[in-house]
């Protein structure tokens, strides 16, 4: 999952945030369980994975990966979207990463106790271990493509994504950039949208 791009993509509202980043936790019926705009956020989440996963952009890197990760190949392109949303000075200016993650850990950290069980266990080692700061580093996206390969039932491996990182790197570049500006329209314009209701 791309934490720093859904993150980023709740606009500096808390309980915004909060749903956007446990949406993925959230089976079922339960997300009626949660009510404003944690509720919001996690309907935005969804949106916001339904756009990504239909652009013509994230459907081009995805094929990057797809000939070695089939069904995954998408959760690649998650974590290396968010690569490239955290090395992209025109969102992120020199130090502005650090201070937003750090906010993001800070505003998550009241809605953290009424979050899923397996979100209240991953937002210690979240916050501890800056992933959402260490995107932007090489070892940092190592690191989430063997969590990812972890926690799957079918992925023995993670080395061949990161070769195809590196060796793909400035295609998945042009992707991002695609995507991006588009994704944050959408989301803006989703958000803006479910107020009028």
């Amino acid at each position: 999952m791309n934490y720093l791009a859904h993150a980023w993509l709740s606009f500096n509202e808390p309980g915004i945030l909060a749903g956007n980043l446990i949406s993925d936790f959230v089976k079922g019926k339960v997300k009626f369980n949660y009510t404003g705009d944690t509720f919001k956020g996690i309907e935005l989440h969804r949106a916001i994975d339904t756009f990504t996963d239909t652009h013509e952009a994230t459907r081009q890197a995805m094929e990057v990966f797809r000939p070695y990760y089939r069904l995954y190949a998408g959760a690649f392109v998650d974590v290396v979207y968010d690569h490239f949303l955290a090395t992209d000075e025109s969102e992120f200016p020199a130090g502005r990463l650090l201070t937003f993650s750090e906010n993001v850990y800070r505003q998550l950290e009241p809605y953290v106790p009424h979050a899923p069980e397996r979100f209240q266990q991953l937002f210690p080692h979240m916050r501890s271990q800056n992933w959402l700061f260490n995107y932007q580093y090489r070892w940092g996206i190592e690191k989430s493509f063997r969590g990812l390969v972890h926690r799957a039932a079918y992925m023995q491996e993670s080395q061949t994504a990161l070769a195809l990182f590196d060796e793909y790197y400035a295609l998945l570049g042009s992707c991002y950039r695609r995507f991006f500006p588009e994704v944050y329209a959408f989301a803006r314009g989703w958000l803006d949208e479910s107020r009028k209701d």
